[in-house]
């Protein structure tokens, strides 16, 4: 079993309703490493890291300036030392539907993603599939909706 999670939206949260992944995409450097992570995630993602033996990506698609944000983003909340996911474990993409090139070629079993469309594309290629966070349309067949981490642990631990 292998996992894999995106970041925006699911890792680090969206800031509110109105001005979504603003101070972390649009805002300072300084704005993007105090966006907060999402609601217990830090404590849902060291158990999953344990429950899948370190078999844990984070896959994530951005361009070349977020992803340095992201990277410092990781190093500013020290996300490897508590989350235990090796730092050789992320992967970055320019395209969502790379996102399945990437777990096809790494085996991922299982994704976390609050996208429909990523999700969809890793159709055939990733057994078990979860659409994360609050979502405008039904939740189509083949994903399982986590609305919160906590979530998350109850389907995944």
């Amino acid at each position: 079993m292998k996992l894999g999670i995106d970041v925006g939206r699911v890792l680090i949260s969206p800031g509110d309703d109105t001005t979504p992944d603003t101070s972390f995409i649009a805002g300072s450097l300084e704005n993007a490493l105090n966006t907060p992570p999402m609601d217990d995630m830090f404590q849902v993602v060291p158990a999953l890291v344990e429950r899948f033996a370190g078999e844990v990506w984070i896959v994530s698609k951005c361009g070349q300036r977020i992803q340095d944000r992201t990277m410092q983003w990781f190093e500013h909340h020290r996300f490897f030392e508590r989350t235990g996911i090796d730092r050789a474990n992320v992967r970055f993409c320019l395209q969502r539907p790379e996102k399945a090139v990437h777990c096809r070629a790494l085996g991922i079993t299982h994704f976390i993603d609050d996208r429909t469309d990523v999700l969809q594309a890793m159709e055939g290629v990733v057994t078990h599939r979860y659409l994360f966070g609050p979502q405008r349309k039904a939740v189509p067949q083949g994903m399982q909706h986590v609305m919160t981490w906590k979530d998350v642990a109850r389907t995944l631990l």
